[in-house]
């Protein structure tokens, strides 16, 4: 008798315990992650409260920009001494994204981080884990230029339309633009002239593949006639996930949908791999992740083209400021600045980039507004000119590019070394050409496609310089082998665009998670009766 007891006190038990499961499932899926609810914007901010702001950013080796951060920190806690805000820098946006993956699981993300936004839709798969700015933007009292804000910040329509449309995704703003770049060829004009040729004012990508083969040219000694080196790679890309991405784009080819469908798998893409293919063979291209930075070549004299981010000017060219190399290695030449090539000149198309900051939900929605005062900070004129003359980037505001100061730092161009003329070219180059810039669609995945596309060219360039054939078979393999370690028919099939898939996959994330603890916790319960049945049998 008491064993039956026990028995059946064991069954409500887990019945229970199953329950408990399934309602926690549930809660969690109304309420995001670690049960944060979405943010409100409190009608006045507490003063009289202590605040720790943790702020998350990337700089590479510019003390420069370093310094600007730990000024405008300063500054802005002057204004607000009851805001602490604590600076962790980040050599690449990579480290920062797989560190916010990281500390989701234990709610500590920063409260202010500089990302990107493909970054940011994977983020917001944890919850409310992201607070959307539409009501910050716009609040009276705290928003873009509030009455209650303690510093002169850019009204909500002196932000640059183009790069603020770049932060809008799954129906809100999840973050704001903080710098923009785009990318740049630096051309060596004194090389490509000892040639015969002349730079054009819109290069052409069958330009740049000739002009790269005709430099392939040695004497008896294997030195390359056009330097007198045994070193040379004509051309150099720095961002093949990039590169592809234009190519398409100037093609008018697929690559993604906004609902997140993959259309890279097409024939432009093939062809233009086999186009990269064949001037790989004899060295006249390479990218920076099999040799090396590019600017680093183009500084020795051992490369004519250079593509790289505007936001890199200030390592291109003879006089570059942050040169990696000895000065020994430098060789002199006239370096121009140009955009990518194109494949229609009369039409260019350029990819928009640049860092935007994120704010991420907290339990306590005064300590979120304490973020997003130091976020707004981030766009005064003070901040956004200084780092933008740290770079080839461009303020976010027409308000700072409207400036006189930043107008007189253009006019100074090539005057000293802060006024490095390479930079400045890099940077009139967006401003020139913000109408002809472009963003690639923003979804859950959207990071791994970009990454995917950039794989393609480094494992075909790789492949030919180990002697591999490069066919149709080779294609097949590449678009299979691609789309398995960057899971791209996953991301389709979490998006709804496998039309092959059952209605389950359709569902929200929560509700199949929902669905699968149910199904265990019977699994369970049935498992434990069968067991008892069988020990009563016995």
């Amino acid at each position: 008798m008491k064993r039956r007891l026990r028995y059946k006190c064991r069954i409500r038990y887990l019945c229970a315990v199953a329950l408990t499961v399934c309602g926690s499932v549930v809660l969690a899926g109304c309420h995001g992650s670690k049960g944060i609810e979405s943010f409100a914007v409190p009608e006045a901010f507490d003063l009289s409260r202590e605040y720790e702001v943790t702020f998350w950013a990337k700089n590479d080796t510019n003390k420069n920009q370093t310094a600007i951060y730990e000024k405008a920190i300063a500054d802005f806690e002057n204004l607000y001494p009851n805001i602490t805000v604590n600076l962790r820098l980040y050599t690449d946006y990579g480290k920062i994204y797989n560190d916010v993956i990281t500390n989701i699981a234990t709610n500590t993300t920063p409260n202010v981080c500089i990302t990107y936004p493909d970054h940011i839709a994977t983020y917001l798969t944890g919850g409310n884990l992201v607070v959307p700015l539409d009501e910050l933007f716009t609040d009276a009292s705290y928003g873009l230029g509030g009455s209650e804000v303690r510093f002169h910040a850019p009204q909500l329509e002196e932000m640059i339309p183009k790069f603020l449309e770049e932060c809008s995704f799954g129906g809100h703003y999840y973050a704001m633009p903080y710098m923009r770049s785009t990318e740049a060829c630096y051309v060596n004009k004194t090389y490509v002239e000892a040639l015969g040729y002349t730079v054009p004012e819109t290069l052409t990508w069958d330009f740049v593949w000739e002009v790269s083969e005709a430099v392939m040219e040695t004497d008896g000694e294997e030195n390359y006639l056009v330097n007198g080196q045994n070193v040379m790679i004509p051309f150099i890309y720095k961002s093949t996930d990039n590169m592809m991405i234009q190519m398409l784009r100037q093609k008018e080819a697929g690559y993604s949908t906004a609902d997140g469908e993959i259309r890279i798998f097409n024939d432009t893409t093939r062809e233009l791999l086999y186009t990269i293919a064949d001037h790989t063979k004899n060295g006249a291209f390479s990218t920076f992740k099999i040799s090396s930075y590019p600017a680093n070549f183009f500084n020795a004299g051992q490369c004519i083209f250079a593509i790289d981010s505007t936001a890199g000017a200030t390592w291109m060219g003879t006089d570059a400021p942050l040169s990696d190399i000895s000065e020994d290695k430098i060789v002199e030449f006239e370096t121009v600045v140009k955009p990518i090539p194109q494949f229609d000149p009369a039409h260019p198309q350029m990819i928009s980039q640049g860092p935007s900051v994120c704010i991420f939900n907290k339990e306590d929605p005064q300590e979120v507004l304490a973020s997003w005062l130091f976020a707004q900070y981030l766009l005064t004129n003070e901040v956004q000119i200084a780092y933008s003359e740290t770079e080839g980037y461009v303020p976010v505001t027409s308000k700072a590019q409207e400036a006189e100061e930043y107008k007189a730092y253009l006019a100074a161009c090539g005057e000293d070394e802060a006024h490095y003329a390479v930079k400045i070219e890099a940077a009139r180059l967006l401003l020139d050409h913000m109408g002809d810039t472009f963003v690639t669609p923003v979804f859950n995945g959207s990071a791994s496609l970009r990454d995917a596309a950039g794989q393609m060219i480094e494992n075909t360039v790789k492949s030919v310089r180990r002697k591999q054939t490069v066919d149709d078979a080779y294609m097949e393999k590449l678009y299979a082998d691609v789309t398995s370690l960057y899971r791209l028919d996953q991301i389709e099939r979490q998006n709804g665009m496998d039309s092959g898939r059952a209605d389950l996959g359709k569902l929200p994330r929560t509700a199949v998670i929902l669905l699968a603890s149910l199904a265990g916790a019977w699994v369970l319960i049935l498992v434990y009766v069968a067991a008892g049945f069988l020990r009563k049998k016995k």
